[in-house]
């Protein structure tokens, strides 16, 4: 399966702007054989937008949502996105699948809230590991500070995901993440991660780029740099399944030695 990851920050504060930009990028995608296209945390509303999120906080199932199922049908492929769900009274930083069909297929709440400014404007999620099945892969879903968490990336390994996607707010000086944390949860989870970064300044962060999709093997298959784009590589079923039976990382695991982790 071809992914395609769209490194933006699109255009803060317009969902309506960002809805074009997730649609242009859909049609490059598609044009170029992916079958589904990844963007970054928080893509429909910009990210350093303050109050703003409360009030451009939507449902999973909001008209946004409608928006970008339209956009999926209309170009035959697959949407992962990053937005602010309203739930009730709470607001969630959220990502949610939808598949080439319209139909919604997943939807991840962050779970690790990063520092003041999503500890100020966003209630954490509470679940995991969501997963979905998408043309023979199986789809879990983190955001961004998620993964620097390995206890979150081995607890989808265990359950069995092939392609971690992971929509990001990666800002400096932590570009390592991009550069060298990623590769290395990809290798010693024996899964694909795709990390979908923002770009640029937007209010008082500045977002690295440097979005990469990692290989089992540690490898990167493909890694933009610090401007915008759309940058494509493949995911192969046959290459997880032959790294896990070469690899003995998940079968050698002793988890009764690993109480104090809980």
């Amino acid at each position: 399966m071809r992914i395609a990851l769209l490194q933006s920050s699109g255009r803060p504060g317009s969902v309506v702007e960002n809805l074009k930009v997730l649609g242009e990028a859909a049609g490059r995608a598609a044009a170029a054989g992916a079958g589904l296209l990844i963007a970054p945390e928080m893509f429909l509303t910009g990210y350093a937008i303050g109050d703003d999120i409360a009030r451009l906080a939507e449902p999973a199932d909001g008209d946004s949502a409608d928006a970008v199922a339209e956009i999926a049908q209309r170009h035959g492929l697959a949407v992962a996105y990053g937005y602010p769900e309203r739930s009730g009274e709470v607001v969630l930083n959220s990502a949610q699948l939808v598949s080439a069909d319209g139909t919604r297929l997943a939807n991840y709440r962050k779970t690790h809230l990063f520092g003041c400014f999503e500890r100020d404007h966003f209630t954490p999620g509470e679940q995991p590991v969501v997963q979905a099945e998408l043309d023979g892969v199986r789809v879990g879903i983190m955001i961004c500070y998620d993964v620097e968490f390995p206890e979150n990336v081995r607890a989808h390994a265990l359950a069995g995901t092939d392609l971690l996607v992971v929509p990001t707010a990666q800002m400096h000086p932590f570009q390592f993440v991009a550069e060298s944390m990623i590769p290395v949860r990809a290798f010693e989870n024996q899964m694909y991660v795709a990390y979908v970064n923002r770009v640029g300044r937007e209010g008082e962060f500045e977002f690295v780029g440097l979005s990469t999709l990692a290989g089992p093997d540690g490898v990167a298959r493909t890694r933009a740099g610090r401007e915008e784009d759309l940058v494509l590589a493949d995911v192969d079923p046959a290459l997880v399944a032959a790294s896990r039976e070469a690899n003995p990382y998940l079968t050698d695991r002793r988890p009764g030695l690993y109480a104090s982790l809980v």
